[in-house]
């Protein structure tokens, strides 16, 4: 466990928080690093200067460039896999600038080098822009292909010649990455062999600088904004942010009247626009925030955007358009969208319950919601697979939230369901499961093979949804304030974070996420962190001049996580929600606009909104004082006893709100950068478990079918004889903990039946590699059943597996996921799931999940069908080699 705590953060225990002084520039909130004041936010030596409400000038430069360092670690990638070495096993180098020429590092594929020792640049940082060549010697790679036609890799994986892509260099210092899954569209990383002699390069350039990022820079706010609410605030900051972030928001709608995800991300996607809508932007565009919704519906069901193994339903947080849909109802009124709306998500639903949904746990399958970038946020030996089979928390809060408002859609329509009963069954399910009391908050994801694991590490935005949508009762929501870990510069995706992946979800905070924790603070008056949320949001955002898609959760910077955006359409939905959730307190429910204000006390004075459009009413609402309640309530000077809007007003109406005076300040977990161990890589050596010594590890947890049955400071374990699928977890000395091993099986083997395709449907001719038996068949929408016989011993519960390969799309990507419904004696079990292994990788074998089946004694008729609700967002495509069946008993726990 490694953990970086410098000064800074420190003195974030005696964190100084100044009042206002009259002319609204005096220091609002400050940190050891940076501080916010009225009309600037200062960072070190840099400023951002709001000079008034349409211009902000800042001199911030990012320090990714004085700091690098040389010494350097890489790996080289046949597909973008990771199989050139066992974890830890990298190549290393010191990085040098010659005096002449360019540095060329040389290297034999498999084998682990020793550093050179070398001249470093000044202060011992990589001089900016130096070229190196890499060179990669894989003729022993060549070698086996021409005598065997396959590679076998450190981990006994084959590499068929046919399935050869090509070679691309990974690491942790940019430009290169440790997104193996990603690398095939890194043409920049990828090395060549011109003259076929088995020798790859390619030349890279490290620590790029261009000065043009590193001089002052002015936002001016020139754009007709009177279409939508004018903000005045006692801040020059608030108002000119909030001005920009409007342009920014403009700057996000598409030719065709859609958003636009962000600058670098032009696509309309569900999870992005969606997340966007609920914060704010149904309240000011709702007619665009429709028209990109039903963008992102096909054959009446909600499209869920390309991703791991092929999207759906490996990933399953689509039903985020529902919540979407129902806050444009909620401020339109339009009963027209509601109809639509509820078919549309009613649908889309019902098929998640019969192929996302599992019926033993009582929770929906699938990846995390918006952390979709798999090793960013899951051990690397998690497959689409196996995060298709993950409880993860925020997706299921989604689903939880999904199922309750489609009971009231159905109530004000008319329409009977059970998805009422459905929300109360799920909320208790993740109460039970996911709730780590030990922790004080939810744990990320449940995961495993045939047995699940709560990992324990926090996930903000799945913390958030669980206190917006009230899953977390009011003790846990206060516990989770005082646990839930929050950085300096922002609340960050997960924590402790993952060592030797650089940012991006994995230590990177997210203003969009912020925004949600931070209107999750408001609802539940904990005016401490909605000051640090709020500072958090207007500090990047006046610095950078943007609202950037995320920030390196240590040092707050824009540049060095993996990708990054401007005018990201949820960090501008962030920045208006600090207005319209966090200091007006927006609460649109079905009948009526609630307010919920909370302002902290350094946040005080006269707030007006002028020309906020609700239902058939133009509102402007001025708001005045601090406060975590509401003492006065007018509209059009009348007292009114409910803080809130009938939906049947209709016309022009001045509000006025007086606060309370009164703030409980609430609690902040703030927290220093931290990094779990390594996650341990085991193997079975008779009746041993064994695994390499993991950095950061003071001791071991053994696993066996779920449960910790074990701890030890060695490296060895004896299974004795005990059947099972065991892993191993590192634990540091502070008790922060590692992600658990793969699963391995142990004393399966002898009671395996395997079912060989080929016995039952005529072998396919087509060419490929690493099957077993005689051959292999084809499952597609020609051929889209399987029907096998399983002979059981006796009557009992056995796990249903299938070895299949699917080609037709990269593992990290596309839309292709196959999937069949699996009867037994006709009788549904469940749906069996073929993600994508590789583009046109059709020798890449791998096993679907495990379903458990009652079979009796004797003969069971089984059957892979294609369903009407297995159409997977392909439509057209889906399909998969099949090449055996594996049936097993399953453990009694």
């Amino acid at each position: 466990m490694k953990t970086f705590i410098n000064t800074a953060l420190i003195l974030l225990s005696v964190m100084t928080i100044a009042g206002c002084t009259g002319d609204g520039s005096g220091k609002i909130w400050s940190s050891g690093t940076y501080a916010v004041y009225g009309d600037r936010v200062e960072q070190g030596g840099y400023k951002a200067v709001a000079a008034g409400d349409t211009l902000i000038t800042s001199d911030y430069q990012s320090p990714a460039n004085e700091f690098f360092n040389p010494e350097i670690s890489f790996k080289f990638s046949i597909n973008g896999r990771d199989n050139e070495a066992p974890s830890g096993m990298d190549h290393r180098v010191t990085l040098i600038r010659p005096d002449s020429g360019v540095q060329v590092v040389r290297c034999l594929f498999g084998a682990k080098d020793i550093p050179a020792a070398a001249v470093k640049g000044k202060n011992g940082t990589l001089p900016a822009n130096t070229p190196v060549v890499f060179e990669v010697d894989m003729r022993s790679v060549k070698e086996a292909f021409d005598r065997q036609g396959y590679y076998t890799d450190f981990s006994g994986n084959r590499l068929y010649e046919s399935d050869f892509k090509g070679v691309w260099i990974a690491g942790g210092t940019t430009p290169m990455s440790w997104d193996f899954e990603n690398l095939p569209g890194r043409s920049d990383l990828q090395l060549t062999d011109p003259d076929n002699d088995g020798i790859y390069s390619c030349q890279l350039v490290f620590n790029a600088y261009d000065p043009a990022r590193h001089t002052t820079a002015v936002r001016e706010m020139t754009q007709d904004l009177s279409d939508y609410p004018s903000l005045e605030s006692p801040f020059m900051l608030v108002n000119a942010l909030y001005r920009m972030s409007l342009e920014d928001m403009l700057l996000d709608i598409r030719p065709d009247t859609t958003f636009r995800a962000g600058k670098q991300w032009d696509g309309v996607w569900t999870r992005d626009i969606s997340y966007s809508i609920i914060l704010s932007l149904a309240a000011i565009e709702p007619g665009i925030s429709r028209n990109s919704l039903m963008r992102k519906v096909k054959n009446g069901l909600i499209i869920q955007d390309t991703g791991s193994g092929g999207s759906w339903p490996v990933s399953t947080d689509r039903v985020v358009w529902a919540l979407a849909a129902w806050e444009v109802y909620k401020s339109t009124g339009d009963r027209q969208w509601l109809e639509e709306a509820y078919k549309i998500i009613s649908a889309s639903i019902d098929n998640d319950l019969k192929v996302a949904f599992n019926p033993t746990t009582g929770l929906f399958y699938g990846e995390s919601s918006f952390l979709d970038w798999r090793k960013q946020t899951y051990p690397l030996w998690m497959e689409p697979i196996d995060i298709y089979r993950s409880h993860n928390l925020g997706t299921n809060a989604l689903f939880c939230e999904t199922l309750t408002l489609l009971d009231e859609m159905g109530e004000i329509l008319d329409t009977d369901n059970d998805y009422g009963s459905r929300a109360a069954a799920l909320k208790e399910a993740i109460n039970s499961q996911m709730w780590h009391d030990a922790r004080g908050y939810y744990g990320q994801y449940m995961y495993g093979h045939y047995d699940y694991s709560l990992s324990p590490r926090s996930e903000s935005l799945g913390e958030a949804l669980c206190i917006l949508f009230n899953i977390a009762s009011d003790g846990q929501k206060e516990r989770m304030f005082t646990s839930v870990p929050v950085m300096e510069y922002g609340i960050p995706c997960i924590y402790p974070q993952i060592p030797g992946i650089p940012p991006y979800h994995n230590n990177a905070s997210w203003p969009f996420v912020q925004g949600y924790w931070s209107w999750a603070a408001a609802r539940n008056s904990n005016s401490a962190a909605v000051e640090h949320g709020i500072a958090a949001i207007c500090r990047q955002a006046a610095l950078f001049l943007t609202n950037k898609e995320n920030m390196v959760a240590g040092n707050g910077d824009f540049n060095g996580t993996e990708i990054n955006s401007d005018n990201q359409l949820w960090s501008v939905a962030a920045n208006l929600a600090v207005i319209y959730r966090m200091i007006f307190g927006l609460d649109y429910q079905s009948g009526k606009l609630l307010f919920h204000p909370c302002i902290p006390k350094n946040f005080k004075g006269v707030y007006a909104l002028k020309g906020l459009r609700y239902r058939d009413a133009m509102l402007d609402i001025t708001i005045t004082g601090f406060g975590d309640g509401i003492t006065s309530f007018t509209i059009d000077g009348k007292p009114c006893d409910d803080p809130a809007i009938p939906a049947s007003l209709a016309g022009e109406h001045t509000v006025s709100i007086m606060m309370n005076g009164r703030c409980e300040k609430g609690s902040v977990n703030m927290a220093g950068e931290t990094f779990s161990p390594a996650t341990p890589v085991a193997v079975i050596d008779g009746e041993m478990l064994l695994w390499r010594k993991a950095d950061g590890a003071e001791r071991y947890n053994i696993s066996c079918n779920g449960t910790i049955i074990s701890t030890t400071t060695d490296t060895i374990y004896d299974m004795n004889r005990v059947r099972g699928e065991y892993q191993v977890m590192a634990v540091g000395s502070d008790g922060t903990e590692s992600f658990l091993s793969r699963p391995l099986r142990y004393g399966f083997g002898e009671d395996d039946i395997i079912i060989e395709a080929e016995q039952y449907v005529r072998a396919s001719g087509k060419k490929v590699s690493g099957f077993s038996g005689r051959g292999f068949v084809e499952i597609d929408r020609e051929s889209p059943a399987f029907e096998f016989v399983v002979s059981a011993p006796d009557d009992g519960d056995y796990v249903i597996e299938f070895r299949y390969s699917n080609g037709y799309g990269p593992v990290n990507t596309d839309n292709k996921c196959a999937q069949r419904s699996l009867f037994c004696n006709d009788a549904y079990c469940g749906t069996a799931i073929f993600p994508q292994r590789g583009g046109d990788e059709w020798s890449d074998w791998g096993m679907s999940n495990p379903l458990t089946v009652h079979l009796k004694k004797g003969q069971n008729r089984l059957e892979l069908r294609l369903e009407e609700y297995n159409n997977n967002m392909n439509v057209n495509i889906n399909g998969f080699l099949l090449d055996n069946v594996r049936v097993s008993r399953k453990i009694i726990k």
